[in-house]
């Protein structure tokens, strides 16, 4: 199966599998964090009205993502802010591992404005792969709804 450059949503029993293909490493995580407010609304009706800048680190690419992925989720937990472009995304190694840098552009939700889907909980390990096809990057992680 051919796969396309951006996310989509996966049925995955009582949970939802997130998968982002990028042409680069940095540009499926970019999707991995828009596949993540895929999940809870409709990332189109976000507007980028407000930018944060992100920084997490990991260990290997997983807990990378998924340190990156809890710090998007902590930014909606604590001020429902609403993310739907990710630039000047970058990934490099360190001495004990990896580092990543983002601007993320979004919105706080409103309720009149974007539809409330399912409400993610938690980033999980479970289901998580970070792999190479056909010349292309896949992400894939299933969070805790």
């Amino acid at each position: 199966m051919e796969k396309k450059i951006g996310f989509e949503l996966l049925p995955h029993t009582a949970d939802i599998t997130v998968r982002s293909v990028g042409r680069s490493l940095e540009e499926a995580f970019a999707y991995a964090v828009i596949g993540l407010f895929g999940v809870m609304t409709n990332v189109e009706s976000i507007e980028p009205r407000e930018k944060r800048e992100v920084t997490a680190e990991g260990f290997d690419l997983e807990n990378l993502l998924y340190n990156f992925l809890e710090k998007i989720l902590f930014l909606f937990d604590t001020e429902q802010f609403l993310v739907s472009r990710v630039d000047n995304i970058a990934i490099e190694p360190q001495p004990d591992g990896y580092m990543v840098k983002a601007t993320v552009s979004g919105e706080r939700f409103d309720p009149e404005r974007h539809e409330s889907r399912v409400l993610v909980k938690a980033i999980t390990y479970h289901g998580m792969h970070i792999y190479q096809e056909g010349g292309l990057y896949v992400v894939e992680y299933t969070p805790d709804i």
